[in-house]
């Protein structure tokens, strides 16, 4: 490629740097999906997915199940009619 001929005018100087850009090695350390899908993932990859995925549910469901107090609470609710006015914040009737 005869370069003197690109750099007699402005013009040639950019074809230049485009030949010179696009002729250099690329990097390929990492997957760039800009405007394509990205490749698809590996079986090993899928499977482990769902086994993590499926232990998670696994522990969730057994804690709810053995120990709802962690939810529900651990005391029993007391009921509303065995509290007494003062202990409501009523004031007395003075009637």
């Amino acid at each position: 490629m005869n370069i003197s001929r690109f750099r007699s005018c402005q013009y040639g100087y950019i074809l230049l740097k485009n030949v010179l850009k696009t002729s250099a090695p690329q990097r390929q350390s990492h997957v760039v999906s800009y405007r394509v899908p990205p490749p698809p993932h590996s079986k090993a990859t899928k499977v482990g997915a769902v086994a993590v995925g499926g232990a998670m549910w696994w522990w969730v469901i057994w804690h709810l199940w053995h120990e709802p107090d962690h939810i529900t609470g651990e005391f029993d609710y007391p009921s509303p009619s065995k509290w007494s006015n003062s202990e409501l914040g009523i004031p007395r009737d003075n009637n």
